[in-house]
């Protein structure tokens, strides 16, 4: 079985990683059954890192017998939150003492800092998993009150087996925003990471099975989406489906759910979240603030504030501070000293990116600052911003997932909310300003899931994540994400009544 071997000497982690990166199935790992690989690139520097084996739907088939095992043998009903609970901590604990290897992988894999994969992403996921492991005892109904001849009450029980296909901006967060709740609820899963970024979820298969996890449980796939991924939602005995990515496949995924067995659905996909700073705003929290929203981990986040608008009277002002601010960001190695943006994750998106800074100057749009290569190898690219934009521009309503925003004037309230609103997502948005009744009024009026005031890419684990419109469907993290994981049943008790 092949194994991922790497050591780490830079300035940020010194140290040695070595683990297997076979298919995750029913508690061990495997070639794939057309013995077909996936080579994994190094961002930082273009080049091979390592190879994965490439799963098939026939390797899904596989997957899918031994988590229905799993849920009718070991876990399911057959095990009691306190337990499922227990074995949740424990994965925490295991994450928490292997963090900077976690990171360091991470790192080098997605290309994000090592700084930001340990204090945010391996913080953030552990959090996650201690959340759903406290909820794990406490799936509780409701007793229904009808007649005294009647007892009714409610169950909230686990779905069966459930497939989850999560994206390469957030491997490992995205990986325990899936699992965590689905465990807790007492499903068992198959997963497909990012072809392009799935060492941590593999990393993870072995601190699941350490953790003691029956298995099957949890049984992870790495495999292209067009084959994998749509075979998982295509599946008749997967009675659930969880994506997170954009909204084209978010809509093919629904659509293979709908014709296949009419699985349940929820879509975590893209925005162009608007960022609005009123001319009574605190500047130099705004500028600071802003200039995270567009840039946190290389602009490759679906609720960058990438839709800047700044209110008339401080236009010129914020633009002046935001230009120094964006020319502060350092751009280089994930693991040296200092550096705030490594590359994008693949040529892919590097081109992608490249082909909308070039669109934007076709538009008539002008590049305020960035909008170049950085460097020589791998696929880095400047912080960029545009000022001078229309509202029909594809850099105004196309979401860029890269180091790309726009600086945009408004004049009062109205005019801003209609710039804001006038969008096919709705996932996130933000307001500045020093009113806390234009604020809120503001935000309560914008149509997204995530409104922040006086800050701007605040995610934490007990509060609700999700989209409006094309933004998707259901809710990540926090109590709601539990509710798409259990299926409600009413038991109706007769009191020994006749008819």
């Amino acid at each position: 079985m092949a194994t991922f071997t790497h050591d780490f000497q830079t300035g940020s982690f010194t140290g040695k990683t070595s683990f297997p990166t076979g298919l995750f199935i029913d508690g061990e790992f495997r070639e794939g059954s057309e013995k077909t690989t996936i080579d994994i690139v190094n961002p930082t520097t273009g080049r091979i890192l390592t190879t994965i084996p490439e799963a098939t739907k026939a390797d899904l088939d596989i997957a899918v017998k031994a988590a229905q095992k799993a849920f009718d043998t070991t876990w399911g009903l057959n095990v009691g939150g306190a337990q499922r609970g227990e074995l949740l901590n424990k994965l925490a604990r295991l994450m928490e003492e292997h963090q900077d290897e976690l990171s360091a992988i991470e790192a080098v894999d997605n290309g994000k800092t090592f700084s930001w994969a340990k204090n945010v992403d391996v913080a953030f996921a552990t959090a996650t998993i201690k959340y759903y492991a406290g909820w794990a005892d406490k799936i509780s109904g409701q007793t229904l009150e009808t007649d005294e001849k009647k007892l009714i009450y409610t169950r909230h029980e686990p779905i069966g087996v459930v497939g989850q296909i999560i994206p390469w901006n957030f491997p490992l967060l995205m990986f325990s925003w899936k699992v965590g709740p689905a465990l807790a609820t007492g499903n068992t899963i198959v997963l497909k990471p990012s072809e392009f970024t799935p060492l941590t979820a593999l990393r993870m298969c072995s601190l699941i099975k350490e953790a003691g996890f029956p298995p099957g449980v949890v049984n992870v796939l790495t495999g292209y989406g067009h084959t994998v991924g749509q075979a998982i939602a295509e599946h008749q005995d997967i009675q659930k489906v969880a994506f997170t990515g954009s909204t084209l496949v978010g809509r093919k995924v629904m659509a293979a759910a709908a014709a296949s067995n009419l699985k349940n659905v929820t879509l975590e996909l893209g925005g162009k979240s608007p960022n609005i700073v009123f001319d009574d705003a605190d500047l130099d929290q705004a500028v600071s603030w802003a200039a995270h929203g567009i840039f946190w981990n290389h602009g490759q986040a679906c609720c960058a504030g990438s839709r800047v608008y700044v209110q008339a009277g401080i236009y010129d002002e914020f633009l002046r501070r935001f230009t120094e601010q964006t020319k502060k960001i350092k751009v280089g190695d994930p693991f040296a000293p200092g550096v705030d943006q490594g590359p994008q994750v693949s040529q892919q998106q590097y081109d992608r990116i490249m082909g909308y800074i070039e669109s934007g100057k076709k538009d008539g749009a002008t590049v305020h600052t960035g909008g170049n290569r950085h460097g020589t190898e791998g696929f880095f690219i400047e912080p960029t911003i545009f000022t001078d934009t229309t509202e029909n521009m594809q850099i105004v309503k196309e979401e860029i997932f890269g180091p790309v925003g726009v600086i945009i004037k408004f004049t009062d309230e109205a005019d801003v909310l209609r710039q804001a609103n006038d969008t096919v997502f709705g996932l996130a948005a933000a307001v500045f300003s020093q009113d806390i009744n234009r604020a809120l009024q503001t935000a309560h009026k914008l149509q997204a899931g995530t409104a922040w005031v006086n800050c701007v890419n605040q995610l934490h684990a007990n509060v609700p994540f999700g989209g409006y419109k094309q933004s998707g469907i259901g809710r990540e993290l926090g109590e709601y994400a539990l509710h798409n994981y259990t299926n409600v049943k009413a038991v109706h008790v007769n009191l020994g009544h006749r008819m």
